[in-house]
């Protein structure tokens, strides 16, 4: 079974393949002769240097037609590519997604501050009756090229001995425990379930809370004191609040009440939201 730094690895990969492709994507897309151009020129220097013209152009407009559409996929690759970012490299995060957010307040749309978001709208920016471009959406090759490169800087992070691991290493023991709380629950041991799943989620909260560097003035707090701290320090939104909450009032459930039994199916969603946020909040 692999483990979650192998799991990190390999996705990681894969949006750097992606990303491969949606760079030649939004070149084609936006400067489509120059790209035809500056392609036609790498392969003559390759291995297709011996194909006269046609086949040349064939294989060319081949490639091209193979490509994914930009607007079409770019916000699937953001959302996974920012969640890993957020992950294995929490402090290019604000960069990652800069390069992809308009500024706010702009006065003027100028080619330095013209940003991803941009292009997926189509924006393009006339001057006078003539409507002479002054930017357009190839103004957001650089962009994307920026963040690209950063995904692809976390790779060497896997490989050098400032990454720290202790999360991955985490969430693997995090698995296995919710993997066991699942068994109990199982066999109907739905104390004994819900509370092993409560301490997972206790950990992680608090670990959430040390990657962020909130302080709790709690000595030893609970799941409400890790949860009210993330919301407060904006890590959380109040829906997120809410569900962690509710999953708190079930594990309190399985510790505490002694005159109601939590029941299979409370324990059940008391498991599985516990493993979403240890998958999902960093």
């Amino acid at each position: 079974m692999p483990t979650n730094l192998e799991r990190y690895k390999n996705d990681l990969d894969s949006l750097i393949a992606k990303g491969r492709k949606l760079q030649n994507a939004i070149q084609a897309e936006s400067c489509p002769d120059e790209f035809r151009r500056l392609l036609k020129e790498e392969l003559k220097s390759g291995q297709e240097k011996r194909l006269d013209g046609a086949r040349l152009e064939r294989v060319a407009r081949k490639f091209i037609k193979n490509l994914p559409s930009f607007k079409g996929t770019y916000q699937e690759w953001y959302s996974e590519a920012k969640a890993l970012i957020r992950q294995v490299l929490p402090d290019r995060l604000a960069d990652f997604v800069r390069h992809y957010e308009k500024p706010k307040p702009r006065k003027d749309i100028t080619f330095e501050n013209y940003k991803i978001e941009d292009h997926l709208q189509g924006l393009t920016v006339t001057r006078g009756y003539e409507k002479t471009k002054i930017v357009g959406p190839e103004a957001a090759v650089p962009q994307f090229q920026q963040q690209l490169a950063i995904l692809e800087s976390a790779k060497a992070r896997f490989q050098s001995s400032l990454f720290d691991i202790r999360q991955l290493v985490q969430a693997d023991i995090f698995d296995s425990e919710l993997d066991a709380a699942e068994e109990l629950a199982k066999n109907k041991f739905t104390r004994a379930a819900g509370a092993m799943a409560g301490v997972v989620l206790e950990r992680h909260l608090a670990q959430v809370c040390e990657s962020h560097t909130i302080q709790v003035a709690k000595k030893s707090p609970g799941i409400s004191d890790l949860n009210n701290a993330l919301k407060d320090a904006s890590v959380i939104d109040v829906p997120q609040w809410r569900f962690i909450q509710h999953l708190a009032d079930i594990r309190n459930l399985c510790d505490h009440s002694k005159k109601t039994d939590p029941t299979v199916v409370q324990v059940d969603d008391l498991v599985a939201g516990v493993r979403k946020i240890t998958k999902t909040l960093f």
